[in-house]
């Protein structure tokens, strides 16, 4: 059983308070530009899942920008270290536009911040080249660099239906390639998508807890249906029946007990944008949400 919070386990691997800076690596997604599809994973927002925080321009400049807006709420003199976070889209999928040359130059800029402690990669299995990997490994010999891979779920009935692009031996080898690199992996699970039964959730989450070795970090979200997604097109024409708080809460305890102990819990939930969400409303009240999972969770 995993009982392990990021914050908590931050604190103990950095020695004190650490903040996520999101950064944008100008990258698209090959599911969103023809390479694949266009439209992207019918559950992405327009904005690569980033909204909040999402900064642009040269990355020594994001990263001032950030740790000031972070800086300004925080007590004086209290030390505080913080994390480089590509977010948005597929932060390791090279074209022209964004070439290996231009993305590991982006990255190395990124760990070589003297304020900054980790680097954490958003993207996909099937964007993510042998190099690009020999190259993080050469970075993590420095600080630590995660790598966070959209899974959402193993089964392929599922991921047909959300558009995701890539099968689960896809997943599979490049997980695989990450840990023989010696690059810690965070995967990201969407809970609640369309025509899954929670005995099908588990079966994810007990697939993730069986991998050898296993995920560094796991990631649980509750699908957000968000405006101007093709979900939100499929939810109106034929809703699905999407838990409530309280519901929520009490599975995701279920499934973090089926986790293995040195598997960190990255995220138990999400708070997307207001203006964007449709359902479930109650994913709107942080406050509410964190309070009833403390109910479940002995969270800090």
């Amino acid at each position: 059983m995993s009982d392990i919070t990021l914050n908590r386990w931050l604190k103990e691997k950095f020695g004190c308070k650490v903040y996520k800076i999101s950064l944008s690596s100008g990258c698209t997604c090959p599911n969103r530009d023809g390479t694949i599809s266009k439209g992207g994973c019918t559950f992405c927002s327009e904005g690569g899942s980033g909204e909040f925080g999402q900064t642009f321009g040269d990355i020594e400049g994001q990263i001032e920008k950030g740790i000031e807006n972070i800086s300004t709420k925080l007590p004086k003199r209290k030390p505080v270290k913080f994390i480089a976070y590509f977010q948005s889209f597929s932060n390791t999928y090279e074209t022209k536009e964004n070439t290996f040359e231009d993305l590991s130059n982006i990255f190395e800029k990124a760990i070589s911040h003297p304020e900054i402690c980790a680097l954490s990669i958003g993207t996909r299995p099937d964007c993510i080249s042998d190099r690009m990997i020999a190259f993080l490994s050469e970075l993590n010999k420095t600080k630590p660099v995660w790598v966070e891979l959209g899974l959402q779920t193993i089964h392929e009935s599922t991921a047909e239906k959300i558009n995701r692009g890539y099968r689960l031996n896809t997943f599979i080898d490049t997980y695989r390639k990450l840990k023989e690199n010696g690059l810690s992996v965070i995967v990201h699970t969407i809970l609640w998508l369309p025509g899954e039964t929670k005995e099908m959730m588990r079966e994810t989450a007990i697939y993730l807890a069986g991998l050898t070795p296993p995920p560094d970090g796991i990631k649980f979200q509750l699908l957000q249906i968000l405006r101007k997604t093709k979900m939100a097109e499929a939810y109106e024409k034929n809703p699905w029946t999407l838990p409530d708080l309280n519901e929520y809460c009490s599975f995701i305890k279920e499934l973090a007990d089926l986790m293995p102990d040195e598997t960190v819990l990255h995220r138990l939930t999400g708070d997307g944008p207001k203006f964007l969400l449709i359902e479930p409303a109650w994913c709107g009240n942080k406050r509410a949400v964190l309070n009833e999972l403390k109910k479940h969770f002995d969270l800090d």
